[in-house]
């Protein structure tokens, strides 16, 4: 259903072109189709690498290599969201109400669904890269170490300030009875 102006009330030029700079966004997202593509590519040859050696790696090894394509997995998921969920919000509507493979989560998202399933996604890379960081830890520096655990708490905190935030704006637009 297209938007139609009201017949008394034209919409003015300015705002036609404010309304379709929108489509501003598209290479943008094109352009995480490709890295998508890039994501993939490097998903395949650190499989390839991890099988070809598997012989002469470690278990410790081979554990570091599965978390480095969990790794890769999750920025993929997280590209996907983003392009996904922000064409749709941003830009404008998939039209795939019907398809057997639509995501649960694009029939109800907005900015700030989008934002705290975001948040959720990068703390969940975080977490991979802390647990290879923990894995390795004789070979790293302890203020790497401390860094990244900073970092990742900060992660959290920000998640969870967002989830909050978003709970005190849902509870004020939808008063209870």
């Amino acid at each position: 259903m297209e938007f139609q102006p009201s017949p008394d009330r034209p919409t003015p030029l300015l705002g036609k072109i404010i309304f379709a700079s929108r489509w501003l966004q598209l290479p943008i997202y094109l352009g995480l189709i490709v890295v998508q593509g890039v994501y993939a590519y490097k998903f395949l040859a650190a499989l390839y690498n991890m099988m070809s050696n598997l012989t002469t790696l470690s278990e410790t090894q081979i554990m570091l290599a599965v978390l480095g394509l969990i790794d890769v997995v999750m920025i993929a998921n997280l590209l996907l969201m983003v392009t996904v969920g922000g064409y749709e919000t941003f830009v404008s509507r998939l039209r795939i109400d019907r398809h057997p493979d639509q995501p649960e989560w694009l029939d109800h998202v907005n900015a700030t669904v989008l934002k705290v399933k975001l948040s959720m996604a990068i703390i969940s890379i975080s977490s991979i890269h802390l647990l290879q960081t923990f894995i390795n830890a004789a070979q790293m520096a302890e203020a790497t170490m401390k860094w990244q655990v900073i970092i990742h708490l900060a992660f959290l905190v920000s998640a969870a300030s967002l989830a909050y935030t978003d709970k005190l704006l849902h509870s004020v637009s939808q008063p209870q009875h």
